[in-house]
């Protein structure tokens, strides 16, 4: 069944549209600032767009990740982080919070995944990754919403 053309909301509103671009240029500083390393952040932002199921934004930042030197072997069993040795407690601690952010209507943000968080990463760590969760969960949105083309 053929769906009708959506409006890109990014060109439609190309204002709101570039203010997400420069807030998510604001996290990713504020992340690197935090010492969270580059691999990782490319790692959040795959993990939030599975989660969605975006995807555009999965195609683009694996891409990515590729590109800076990830490993293909995390980014394949990144759905199965908490099962995998590949991951730092780092890298752990920042994914948890990651899909506690983004699965904010299975109960919100808990304690225990907050606590767990705060007991590995610093606190510019924490603000770092929910900002990056946060803004990541933007871009999804605007993609879906939008539907934009993936593999046509």
């Amino acid at each position: 069944m053929a769906h009708p053309q959506r409006v890109n909301i990014g060109k439609q509103h190309p204002a709101p549209y570039k203010a997400l671009i420069a807030l998510s240029a604001e996290a990713e500083h504020a992340a690197a600032a935090a010492g969270l390393d580059p691999l990782l952040v490319e790692l959040l932002k795959i993990r939030t767009s599975q989660i969605n199921g975006c995807a555009f934004c999965l195609r683009m930042h694996t891409r990515d990740a590729l590109k800076k030197g990830e490993n293909s072997d995390r980014i394949a069993v990144l759905p199965g982080w908490e099962e995998a040795g590949y991951f730092s407690e780092t890298d752990r601690a920042a994914l948890r919070l990651t899909e506690a952010i983004t699965r904010v209507t299975d109960g919100h943000v808990s304690d225990e995944d907050y606590d767990a968080a705060a007991a590995v990463l610093t606190e510019d760590q924490i603000s770092a990754t929910a900002w990056l969760a946060t803004v990541m969960n933007a871009f999804n949105r605007v993609a879906i919403t939008s539907r934009y083309p993936v593999g046509n």
